[in-house]
């Protein structure tokens, strides 16, 4: 099933859900069925050389499909959302400027977020976030989160790891306004649709088990060994990848590797949930199922019903 560009107004067209779902496959087909080029919004696939960790699409994979926004970093630098924002915006523009179609890819919620919705990103100040760096490390994490309670309750209950509480005492000491008050409503900055793939959550754990071993099986601790000799431990974001993080315990004799495989198959579970937790929390999604056979065809006709 084709339709050509000058039938179809310029809506971004997103495909979500959880890791292992099939979503670069299916961006793949709706790229191919409507004239478009994927930009990829998953944060860990920008990085250049992390491909066995994070099942990046390749070559033969994208079948001659344009793809954007893929292995545009070194490990050593930090993902920004604000970043993405930008470029992904442009990405857009640029493709829709051709005539052609914008699908975006990826399981990252919030880069999702900022690429389709409203968003407003407050500034960063270097020096209080080593300021508060140096008091997290110095004193714990205790003292910040009460800190956080008192400014931002919002935020305080919603956040857990020390680099997005960190985060939000910055952003408040910056701007004087609550992190949480930046959070994005939902309202589309351009026309969208989303297609969410719909999964057996049983069928996902298992399949999910099932890929670990074959990254294991395809070489990813010496994947991990390549990109420690050029710095992965350096990156804030890619050295707390899945798989990743298990594997450098590996090269450093502190785990086996099939002690690091075990954990990563837990994580990489509980980070579906996650997932699945946040996109289902949008009501605008369209959902799908994952195993329907004719599950292109299905997405075809969303977009073109969103579309009349």
């Amino acid at each position: 099933m084709s339709v050509t560009s000058q039938e179809l107004p310029q809506s971004v067209i997103a495909v979500v859900g959880p890791t292992g779902s099939g979503k670069s496959d299916l961006g793949v087909n709706l790229a191919l069925a409507l004239n478009g080029e994927v930009i990829n919004a998953d944060a860990l696939q920008f990085y250049r050389g992390m491909d066995i960790g994070t099942a990046k699409i390749t070559v033969d994979e994208r079948r001659g499909v344009p793809h954007h926004l893929l292995d545009i970093m070194d490990v050593t630098q930090e993902a920004s959302v604000a970043d993405f924002q930008h470029e992904c915006r442009a990405a857009i523009a640029d493709i829709h400027s051709r005539g052609k179609r914008a699908i975006l890819v990826g399981g990252s919620g919030l880069y999702v977020r900022a690429a389709l919705d409203i968003l407003e990103f407050p500034g960063t100040d270097p020096d209080l976030r080593k300021l508060l760096e140096k008091e997290c490390e110095t004193q714990g994490l205790a003292p910040l989160r009460a800190r956080l309670e008192e400014v931002d309750p919002v935020s305080a209950a919603r956040l857990g790891d020390a680099r997005r509480v960190i985060r939000a005492l910055e952003v408040h000491g910056l701007t004087g306004r609550p992190f949480s008050s930046f959070m994005p409503q939902r309202e589309y900055f351009q026309p969208a649709l989303q297609i969410g793939l719909e999964v057996d959550r049983e069928q996902l754990r298992e399949r999910l088990a099932l890929r670990v071993h074959r990254m294991v099986e395809g070489g990813l601790l010496q994947e991990v060994e390549r990109l420690d000799a050029l710095g992965l431990r350096r990156g804030k974001t890619a050295s707390r990848a899945l798989g990743y993080a298990q594997f450098l315990k590996v090269l450093d004799g502190e785990m086996t590797a099939d002690a690091a495989a075990a954990e990563t198959i837990v994580a990489t579970r509980q980070f579906a949930r996650r997932q699945l937790t946040w996109f289902r929390a949008d009501p605008r999604i369209t959902w799908l199922d994952w195993q329907d056979p004719e599950l292109a065809a299905r997405a075809v006709e969303a977009v073109l019903a969103a579309e009349k």
